[in-house]
C-alpha cells in the first residue's frame, strides 16, 4: 500500500471523526442522549482523561488535574509522532498492506483524538445546561487542555442479573458499557487487525 492510500484512510478517518464530534457538540447538551434502537444511543459526554476516562491525579497522588490533563496531552502529541514514524517507515519498506492499513487506522484514531485535547478546550465554550457554540469568546479551557467528545454508546444488554448468580446477582449488568468515538473505533480496529491478522501484517517474523 502507497503513502497516498494511507493518507486518503487518515483523512476520510479524521473527517468522519471530527464532523461527528463537532456536530454533537454544537447540537447536544453535556449527558443528552438519543435512542437509535435499544441496543445502540447517541449518549454526549466528555472525556478528561485517558482510556476509560481515568486521570493521571486517580494514578499518581498529589498531581492536579489540570497539570495530569497536560501530561496526557503532551504524552499523547510524542506518541503520535512514534506512529507516524511508523507508518512512514513501513511504507518505505514495502510492509505487507495489513500492516500498513492497521498502523494508518491507528494513527488516525490517536490524531483525532489529540485535535480533541489540544484544540476543543480553546475553541468552544462549556456544555453544562447549553449546547456548546464553536469559535466562541467564552472558551472553557485554553491550549493543551480540552477534552475529548464521546458519543457511541451500545448497551446491547442492559438487565437485572437474577438474584441466584454468584456475587453480583440482583445487581444490574449492562454490556456494553463504553462510550467512545470514531477515533477511539479506529484505534481498535487497527489494533484488532494487527492481533486477528498477525501473520499477514508480520510475514517474516514467521519465517
Amino acid at each position: 500500500m502507497s503513502l497516498k492510500k494511507a493518507t486518503f484512510i487518515i483523512i476520510l478517518v479524521l473527517l468522519i471523526d471530527q464532523i461527528s464530534k463537532i456536530y454533537i457538540k454544537t447540537n447536544f447538551v453535556l449527558g443528552e442522549h438519543v435512542e437509535v434502537f435499544s441496543w445502540f444511543k447517541i449518549l454526549f459526554i466528555e472525556n478528561e482523561g485517558a482510556a476509560w476516562g481515568t486521570k493521571i491525579s486517580d494514578i499518581i497522588p498529589g498531581v492536579s488535574d489540570e497539570a495530569g490533563k497536560l501530561f496526557l496531552t503532551v504524552f499523547r502529541l510524542i506518541a503520535i509522532c512514534g506512529i507516524g514514524y511508523w507508518l512512514v517507515d513501513s511504507v518505505k519498506k514495502n510492509s505487507t498492506p495489513t500492516l500498513i492499513l492497521a498502523v494508518s487506522l491507528i494513527f488516525a484514531g490517536a490524531l483525532g483524538n489529540i485535535i480533541d485535547s489540544v484544540f476543543y478546550g480553546l475553541i468552544f465554550d462549556d456544555s453544562y445546561g447549553h449546547v456548546a457554540t464553536l469559535f466562541s469568546d467564552e472558551s472553557y479551557g485554553t491550549l493543551f487542555h480540552g477534552k475529548v467528545v464521546d458519543m457511541l454508546h451500545f448497551p446491547m444488554i442492559d438487565t437485572v442479573l437474577p438474584d441466584w448468580f454468584p456475587i453480583w446477582g440482583g445487581k444490574n449488568f449492562r454490556f456494553f458499557e463504553p462510550v467512545f468515538n470514531v477515533a477511539d473505533a479506529a484505534i481498535s480496529i487497527g489494533v484488532g487487525v494487527l492481533l486477528i491478522f498477525n501473520k499477514k501484517a508480520f510475514p517474516n517474523e514467521g519465517k
